[in-house]
């Protein structure tokens, strides 16, 4: 894990409580379940709209888990930390790394978090166009 990551990005401490539907998200990741490219953190992987973390609002997908009651996460499997939250409590403090634009294997670290106006169709019809264009300008000039 990159420590210069941390200081150059935003880290939130957020209490959640537990309701009925347990804290309201779903997480991948680990050392046995690589979810970002060079990275086993744990990261957020769906709010349910219903729960904790929705009515909380700052906890957001893509969003990576540093630490669950000042447990840290770094080289812990998933099932490991499963169990760290199923036995967390109804007071869960974690120590959240606000999503950046990394490169993820997963949903939302394909898509940028800007609008793009070429999309990969968008690139190969300009493609194809210039090879159209170049093609009719070279037999063009071969008919003199």
């Amino acid at each position: 894990m990159n420590g210069s990551l941390h200081s150059s990005s935003k880290v939130l401490d957020i209490k959640l409580k537990r309701g009925p539907s347990g804290l309201g998200f779903n997480i991948v990741g680990g050392v046995d379940q690589q979810y970002v490219v060079n990275d086993t953190g744990i990261y957020v992987s769906k709010i349910k709209e219903d729960g904790s973390a929705a009515e909380d609002g700052r906890l957001q997908e893509g969003d990576k888990i540093l630490a669950i009651n000042g447990v840290n996460l770094e080289n812990q499997t998933h099932r490991e930390v499963v169990d760290l939250f199923r036995t967390a409590g109804n007071d869960v403090h974690l120590k959240v790394l606000k999503r950046s634009s990394r490169h993820m294997n997963g949903p939302f670290g394909s898509q940028p978090d800007h609008d793009s106006s070429l999309s990969a169709w968008g690139l190969i019809a300009l493609f194809t166009a210039g090879v159209a264009v170049a093609a009719i300008i070279y037999f063009r000039g071969r008919q003199v």
